[in-house]
Protein backbone atom coordinates (compact mmCIF):
# COMPACT_ATOMS: atom_id res chain seq x y z
CA UNK A 1 0.00 0.00 0.00
CA UNK A 2 1.51 3.73 -0.86
CA UNK A 3 -0.69 6.55 0.36
CA UNK A 4 -0.78 10.03 -1.74
CA UNK A 5 -0.89 11.98 1.17
CA UNK A 6 1.18 14.75 -1.10
CA UNK A 7 -3.11 15.07 -2.63
CA UNK A 8 -4.05 18.49 -1.47
CA UNK A 9 -7.98 18.42 -0.94
CA UNK A 10 -10.38 21.20 -0.60
CA UNK A 11 -11.46 21.09 2.87
CA UNK A 12 -13.55 24.93 2.41
CA UNK A 13 -17.20 25.16 2.76
CA UNK A 14 -17.26 21.91 4.45
CA UNK A 15 -18.44 23.46 8.16
CA UNK A 16 -14.29 22.60 8.59
CA UNK A 17 -13.08 24.65 11.86
CA UNK A 18 -9.63 24.37 10.15
CA UNK A 19 -10.25 26.11 7.27
CA UNK A 20 -13.94 28.04 7.57
CA UNK A 21 -13.43 29.27 11.21
CA UNK A 22 -10.63 31.75 10.40
CA UNK A 23 -12.19 34.69 9.83
CA UNK A 24 -14.06 34.70 13.51
CA UNK A 25 -10.69 33.39 15.15
CA UNK A 26 -7.63 35.43 13.25
CA UNK A 27 -9.70 38.26 11.84
CA UNK A 28 -8.89 37.24 8.03
CA UNK A 29 -10.56 34.39 5.73
CA UNK A 30 -7.60 34.25 3.30
CA UNK A 31 -5.47 32.84 5.26
CA UNK A 32 -2.89 29.45 5.42
CA UNK A 33 -4.49 27.59 8.51
CA UNK A 34 -1.59 25.26 10.31
CA UNK A 35 -3.32 25.96 13.75
CA UNK A 36 -5.74 23.28 14.90
CA UNK A 37 -4.57 19.52 15.41
CA UNK A 38 -6.96 17.83 12.47
CA UNK A 39 -4.57 16.54 9.43
CA UNK A 40 -5.52 17.45 5.76
CA UNK A 41 -5.35 13.72 4.91
CA UNK A 42 -8.46 11.54 3.99
CA UNK A 43 -8.72 8.09 6.24
CA UNK A 44 -7.77 4.84 5.16
CA UNK A 45 -9.96 3.73 3.16
CA UNK A 46 -11.44 0.70 4.54
CA UNK A 47 -12.89 3.58 6.89
CA UNK A 48 -14.39 5.59 3.91
CA UNK A 49 -15.88 2.37 2.62
CA UNK A 50 -17.46 0.94 6.18
CA UNK A 51 -18.83 4.37 6.45
CA UNK A 52 -20.11 3.92 2.57
CA UNK A 53 -22.18 0.71 3.57
CA UNK A 54 -23.37 1.96 6.50
CA UNK A 55 -24.73 5.09 4.53
CA UNK A 56 -26.62 3.04 1.75
CA UNK A 57 -27.93 0.86 4.42
CA UNK A 58 -30.30 3.66 4.73
CA UNK A 59 -31.65 3.35 8.03
CA UNK A 60 -30.10 5.22 11.25
CA UNK A 61 -31.60 4.53 14.50
CA UNK A 62 -31.06 4.29 17.66
CA UNK A 63 -27.35 2.06 18.46
CA UNK A 64 -25.11 0.64 20.56
CA UNK A 65 -21.44 -0.09 21.04
CA UNK A 66 -21.59 -3.61 19.92
CA UNK A 67 -19.13 -6.14 21.45
CA UNK A 68 -17.25 -6.84 18.22
CA UNK A 69 -16.75 -2.45 18.45
CA UNK A 70 -14.97 -2.92 21.76
CA UNK A 71 -12.96 -5.82 20.81
CA UNK A 72 -11.32 -3.64 18.83
CA UNK A 73 -9.86 -1.25 20.54
CA UNK A 74 -8.98 -3.88 23.45
CA UNK A 75 -6.78 -5.26 20.22
CA UNK A 76 -5.36 -2.38 19.45
CA UNK A 77 -4.19 -1.37 22.18
CA UNK A 78 -2.36 -4.37 23.25
CA UNK A 79 -0.93 -4.96 19.39
CA UNK A 80 0.14 -1.05 19.54
CA UNK A 81 1.11 -0.65 23.28
CA UNK A 82 1.63 -3.61 25.16
CA UNK A 83 -1.50 -2.95 27.36
CA UNK A 84 -3.49 -6.33 28.19
CA UNK A 85 -7.07 -4.48 28.48
CA UNK A 86 -10.55 -5.73 29.29
CA UNK A 87 -13.67 -4.42 27.12
CA UNK A 88 -15.49 -4.59 30.39
CA UNK A 89 -13.01 -1.45 31.24
CA UNK A 90 -14.06 0.70 27.98
CA UNK A 91 -16.58 3.34 28.63
CA UNK A 92 -17.64 6.00 25.84
CA UNK A 93 -17.56 10.12 25.28
CA UNK A 94 -18.08 12.15 22.16
CA UNK A 95 -14.62 13.43 22.50
CA UNK A 96 -11.38 13.57 24.89
CA UNK A 97 -12.51 16.57 26.13
CA UNK A 98 -15.82 15.57 26.72
CA UNK A 99 -14.30 12.63 29.17
CA UNK A 100 -12.50 15.08 31.02
CA UNK A 101 -15.29 17.26 32.15
CA UNK A 102 -17.21 13.77 33.10
CA UNK A 103 -14.03 12.42 34.93
CA UNK A 104 -13.94 15.96 36.69
CA UNK A 105 -17.62 16.02 37.52
CA UNK A 106 -18.41 11.99 38.72
CA UNK A 107 -14.75 12.09 40.87
CA UNK A 108 -14.20 15.39 42.68
CA UNK A 109 -16.07 17.98 43.96
CA UNK A 110 -16.70 21.91 43.47
CA UNK A 111 -13.51 23.74 44.66
CA UNK A 112 -11.49 20.69 44.54
CA UNK A 113 -8.04 21.41 43.50
CA UNK A 114 -6.86 20.10 39.88
CA UNK A 115 -3.43 19.87 39.06
CA UNK A 116 -2.03 20.48 35.78
CA UNK A 117 1.65 21.58 33.99
CA UNK A 118 1.70 24.47 31.93
CA UNK A 119 1.96 24.81 28.94
CA UNK A 120 -0.68 22.52 28.06
CA UNK A 121 -3.95 21.44 25.91
CA UNK A 122 -6.24 24.79 26.65
CA UNK A 123 -9.14 22.61 27.61
CA UNK A 124 -7.50 21.27 30.44
CA UNK A 125 -7.90 24.86 32.51
CA UNK A 126 -10.86 25.35 30.70
CA UNK A 127 -12.67 22.21 32.05
CA UNK A 128 -11.13 22.58 35.32
CA UNK A 129 -12.25 26.35 35.48
CA UNK A 130 -15.51 25.40 33.95
CA UNK A 131 -16.41 23.17 36.35
CA UNK A 132 -15.75 25.54 39.40
CA UNK A 133 -13.30 23.55 40.37
CA UNK A 134 -10.11 24.82 41.37
CA UNK A 135 -6.85 25.05 38.84
CA UNK A 136 -3.24 24.50 40.45
CA UNK A 137 -0.60 24.86 38.22
CA UNK A 138 2.88 23.31 38.41
CA UNK A 139 4.43 24.52 35.24
CA UNK A 140 6.85 22.06 33.46
CA UNK A 141 10.82 22.89 33.03
CA UNK A 142 12.42 24.17 30.16
CA UNK A 143 15.93 22.63 29.66
CA UNK A 144 17.92 22.06 26.33
CA UNK A 145 14.76 22.72 24.29
CA UNK A 146 12.45 20.16 25.79
CA UNK A 147 10.32 19.81 28.38
CA UNK A 148 11.03 18.27 31.55
CA UNK A 149 9.37 17.67 35.29
CA UNK A 150 10.21 19.11 38.32
CA UNK A 151 9.38 16.17 40.42
CA UNK A 152 10.32 18.08 43.87
CA UNK A 153 8.31 20.73 43.00
CA UNK A 154 5.43 18.43 41.44
CA UNK A 155 5.13 16.44 45.08
CA UNK A 156 5.44 19.57 47.14
CA UNK A 157 2.19 20.72 44.61
CA UNK A 158 0.57 17.53 44.75
CA UNK A 159 0.46 17.27 48.42
CA UNK A 160 -1.19 20.62 49.00
CA UNK A 161 -4.58 18.89 48.88
CA UNK A 162 -4.92 17.95 45.03
CA UNK A 163 -7.90 15.33 44.31
CA UNK A 164 -6.79 15.20 40.59
CA UNK A 165 -4.04 15.51 37.81
CA UNK A 166 -4.36 15.89 34.67
CA UNK A 167 -1.42 13.99 32.28
CA UNK A 168 -0.94 14.91 29.02
CA UNK A 169 0.98 12.16 27.10
CA UNK A 170 2.23 12.55 24.82
CA UNK A 171 2.37 16.62 25.87
CA UNK A 172 0.08 18.73 23.54
CA UNK A 173 1.74 21.42 22.41
CA UNK A 174 6.10 19.87 23.45
CA UNK A 175 5.68 16.46 21.84
CA UNK A 176 7.36 15.18 24.23
CA UNK A 177 6.48 11.05 25.12
CA UNK A 178 7.01 11.02 28.72
CA UNK A 179 9.87 7.97 29.70
CA UNK A 180 8.18 4.92 31.44
CA UNK A 181 10.37 6.22 34.75
CA UNK A 182 9.10 9.34 34.57
CA UNK A 183 5.29 7.73 34.40
CA UNK A 184 6.74 5.55 37.32
CA UNK A 185 7.41 8.80 39.53
CA UNK A 186 4.45 10.74 38.96
CA UNK A 187 2.15 7.60 39.45
CA UNK A 188 3.84 6.96 43.30
CA UNK A 189 3.57 10.58 44.19
CA UNK A 190 -0.28 10.57 43.16
CA UNK A 191 -1.01 7.10 44.97
CA UNK A 192 1.62 8.59 47.54
CA UNK A 193 -1.45 11.27 48.04
CA UNK A 194 -4.02 9.61 47.22
CA UNK A 195 -4.52 11.74 43.87
CA UNK A 196 -6.70 10.62 40.79
CA UNK A 197 -4.83 10.29 37.19
CA UNK A 198 -6.68 11.33 34.33
CA UNK A 199 -3.79 10.76 31.11
CA UNK A 200 -4.77 12.23 28.01
CA UNK A 201 -3.32 9.86 25.65
CA UNK A 202 -5.05 10.54 22.53
CA UNK A 203 -1.75 11.51 20.53
CA UNK A 204 -0.11 7.98 21.61
CA UNK A 205 -0.58 6.51 18.23
CA UNK A 206 1.44 8.70 16.36
CA UNK A 207 5.06 8.24 18.15
CA UNK A 208 7.98 8.81 16.34
CA UNK A 209 10.74 5.95 16.81
CA UNK A 210 12.57 5.42 18.73
CA UNK A 211 10.21 7.04 20.82
CA UNK A 212 7.53 4.81 22.50
CA UNK A 213 4.24 5.33 24.28
CA UNK A 214 3.62 3.70 27.49
CA UNK A 215 0.21 4.28 28.88
CA UNK A 216 0.86 4.88 32.34
CA UNK A 217 -1.81 2.86 33.51
CA UNK A 218 -0.45 -0.26 31.79
CA UNK A 219 2.82 0.20 34.22
CA UNK A 220 1.53 -1.28 37.38
CA UNK A 221 -2.42 -2.56 38.53
CA UNK A 222 -2.26 -0.28 41.26
CA UNK A 223 -1.47 2.72 38.37
CA UNK A 224 -4.49 1.44 36.58
CA UNK A 225 -6.61 1.73 40.00
CA UNK A 226 -6.17 5.56 40.23
CA UNK A 227 -6.17 6.47 36.68
CA UNK A 228 -8.60 7.41 33.93
CA UNK A 229 -6.92 6.66 30.20
CA UNK A 230 -8.65 8.63 27.70
CA UNK A 231 -7.98 7.97 23.80
CA UNK A 232 -9.37 7.87 20.68
CA UNK A 233 -9.13 7.34 16.83
CA UNK A 234 -9.83 11.10 15.91
CA UNK A 235 -6.07 12.67 15.84
CA UNK A 236 -4.65 8.81 14.89
CA UNK A 237 -6.97 8.62 11.83
CA UNK A 238 -7.96 12.20 11.37
CA UNK A 239 -12.15 11.32 12.52
CA UNK A 240 -12.88 14.20 15.04
CA UNK A 241 -16.33 14.94 13.46
CA UNK A 242 -17.27 11.28 14.22
CA UNK A 243 -17.18 12.21 17.81
CA UNK A 244 -15.92 8.34 18.90
CA UNK A 245 -13.44 8.24 22.41
CA UNK A 246 -12.59 5.70 24.74
CA UNK A 247 -12.04 5.77 28.33
CA UNK A 248 -9.92 2.81 29.99
CA UNK A 249 -10.75 2.59 33.57
CA UNK A 250 -9.77 -0.56 35.39
CA UNK A 251 -11.43 0.61 38.76
CA UNK A 252 -14.80 -0.60 39.18
CA UNK A 253 -15.89 1.87 41.68
CA UNK A 254 -14.44 4.48 38.90
CA UNK A 255 -16.48 3.26 35.88
CA UNK A 256 -19.59 3.07 38.41
CA UNK A 257 -19.24 6.59 39.56
CA UNK A 258 -18.78 7.57 35.92
CA UNK A 259 -21.50 5.43 34.89
CA UNK A 260 -23.97 7.48 37.10
CA UNK A 261 -22.97 10.82 35.98
CA UNK A 262 -23.33 9.79 32.30
CA UNK A 263 -27.16 8.43 33.26
CA UNK A 264 -27.88 11.98 34.59
CA UNK A 265 -26.54 13.38 31.75
CA UNK A 266 -28.46 11.61 29.52
CA UNK A 267 -25.21 10.08 27.40
CA UNK A 268 -26.70 7.06 26.18
CA UNK A 269 -24.18 6.25 23.19
CA UNK A 270 -21.92 7.35 20.66
CA UNK A 271 -23.77 8.00 17.20
CA UNK A 272 -23.85 5.00 14.50
CA UNK A 273 -20.75 6.71 12.08
CA UNK A 274 -18.80 7.09 15.16
CA UNK A 275 -19.11 3.61 16.23
CA UNK A 276 -18.81 2.09 12.36
CA UNK A 277 -15.50 4.61 11.58
CA UNK A 278 -13.97 3.53 14.75
CA UNK A 279 -14.29 0.10 14.47
CA UNK A 280 -13.11 -0.07 10.95
CA UNK A 281 -10.18 1.73 11.52
CA UNK A 282 -8.54 0.14 14.90
CA UNK A 283 -9.28 -3.06 12.42
CA UNK A 284 -7.97 -2.28 9.35
CA UNK A 285 -6.06 1.33 9.66
CA UNK A 286 -2.12 0.16 10.51
CA UNK A 287 -0.93 -0.07 7.46
CA UNK A 288 -2.13 3.33 6.47
CA UNK A 289 -0.84 4.86 9.88
CA UNK A 290 2.69 3.16 9.65
CA UNK A 291 3.12 5.33 6.58
CA UNK A 292 1.68 8.08 7.64
CA UNK A 293 4.47 8.39 10.65
CA UNK A 294 7.00 8.09 7.74
CA UNK A 295 5.06 11.14 6.18
CA UNK A 296 4.96 13.47 9.51
CA UNK A 297 8.60 12.17 9.88
CA UNK A 298 9.56 13.43 6.80
CA UNK A 299 7.70 16.80 7.25
CA UNK A 300 9.29 17.33 11.07
CA UNK A 301 12.79 17.01 9.57
CA UNK A 302 11.48 19.54 6.57
CA UNK A 303 10.38 22.18 9.04
CA UNK A 304 13.99 21.51 11.04
CA UNK A 305 15.99 22.37 8.32
CA UNK A 306 14.19 24.68 6.94
CA UNK A 307 14.21 27.09 10.01
CA UNK A 308 17.87 26.32 11.06
CA UNK A 309 19.06 27.37 7.65
CA UNK A 310 16.42 29.77 7.16
CA UNK A 311 15.60 31.22 10.39
CA UNK A 312 18.27 30.57 13.01
CA UNK A 313 16.79 32.98 15.70
CA UNK A 314 14.00 30.75 15.69
CA UNK A 315 13.97 27.22 17.35
CA UNK A 316 11.72 23.89 16.64
CA UNK A 317 10.97 22.32 19.76
CA UNK A 318 11.20 18.34 17.62
CA UNK A 319 8.25 16.16 19.01
CA UNK A 320 9.15 12.90 20.44
CA UNK A 321 5.21 12.46 18.55
CA UNK A 322 2.65 13.86 17.47
CA UNK A 323 2.22 16.09 14.28
CA UNK A 324 2.69 19.35 16.57
CA UNK A 325 5.69 21.52 16.14
CA UNK A 326 6.36 23.91 19.42
CA UNK A 327 8.56 26.62 17.98
CA UNK A 328 10.64 29.51 20.15
CA UNK A 329 10.28 32.72 18.63
CA UNK A 330 11.39 34.36 21.71
CA UNK A 331 14.82 35.25 20.41
CA UNK A 332 13.31 37.37 18.23
CA UNK A 333 13.04 40.62 20.16
CA UNK A 334 9.45 40.59 19.24
CA UNK A 335 5.77 40.02 21.70
CA UNK A 336 3.70 37.71 21.16
CA UNK A 337 1.30 40.54 19.80
CA UNK A 338 3.81 41.38 17.08
CA UNK A 339 4.51 37.48 16.35
CA UNK A 340 0.48 36.82 15.77
CA UNK A 341 -0.07 40.39 13.93
CA UNK A 342 3.47 39.51 11.51
CA UNK A 343 2.32 36.07 10.92
CA UNK A 344 -1.68 36.82 10.25
CA UNK A 345 -0.60 40.69 8.03
CA UNK A 346 2.53 39.65 6.52
CA UNK A 347 2.67 36.24 6.17
CA UNK A 348 -1.18 35.38 5.94
CA UNK A 349 -0.59 32.48 7.98
CA UNK A 350 -2.47 30.75 10.78
CA UNK A 351 -0.97 29.21 14.08
CA UNK A 352 -1.71 28.83 17.55
CA UNK A 353 -0.05 31.18 19.56
CA UNK A 354 1.82 29.79 22.50
CA UNK A 355 0.38 32.20 25.37
CA UNK A 356 -2.89 29.72 24.63
CA UNK A 357 -1.30 27.26 26.53
CA UNK A 358 -0.97 29.00 30.00
CA UNK A 359 2.43 29.91 31.69
CA UNK A 360 5.54 29.07 29.90
CA UNK A 361 4.04 29.47 26.17
CA UNK A 362 5.33 33.22 26.00
CA UNK A 363 7.19 33.39 22.97
CA UNK A 364 6.23 30.16 21.34
CA UNK A 365 3.59 28.90 18.10
CA UNK A 366 2.41 25.77 17.30
CA UNK A 367 2.60 24.77 14.04
CA UNK A 368 0.19 21.64 12.75
CA UNK A 369 2.57 20.01 10.28
CA UNK A 370 0.01 16.93 9.10
CA UNK A 371 -0.80 18.22 6.05
CA UNK A 372 0.73 18.01 2.28
CA UNK A 373 4.72 18.37 2.35
CA UNK A 374 4.20 21.82 -0.04
CA UNK A 375 1.49 22.67 2.25
CA UNK A 376 4.27 22.81 4.59
CA UNK A 377 6.68 24.51 2.88
CA UNK A 378 4.52 26.84 2.26
CA UNK A 379 4.02 28.02 5.49
CA UNK A 380 7.36 27.73 6.53
CA UNK A 381 7.45 30.59 3.19
CA UNK A 382 5.25 32.63 4.93
CA UNK A 383 6.87 31.99 8.06
CA UNK A 384 10.01 33.18 6.95
CA UNK A 385 8.51 36.42 5.22
CA UNK A 386 6.03 37.42 8.42
CA UNK A 387 9.44 37.04 11.24
CA UNK A 388 12.36 37.97 8.88
CA UNK A 389 13.69 41.02 10.87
Amino acid sequence: MKINFDEQINRQNTSSVKWDALKNVFGKEDLLPMWVADMDFRPPSAVIDALKERLEHGMFGYTFVPDHASASIQEWVLKRHGWNIDTEWIMYSPGVVPALGMAIQALTEPGDRILVQSPVYTPFFNMVKENNRELVNCPLVLEDDRYNIDFEAFEETVKQDVKMFLLCNPHNPGGRVWSRDELVKIAEICKKHGVLIVSDEIHSDLVMPPHKHVPLASIDPSYGNIAITCTAPSKTFNLAGLQASSMIIPNPDLREKMAALQKQQGFFTLNAFGIIGMEAAYRHGEDWLDELLDYIGGNIALVEQFIEKEMPDVKVMKPDGGYLIWIDCSRLGLSDEEVRDKLINEGSLALEPGTKYGLGGEGFVRMNIACPREMVQEGLNRMKKALTI
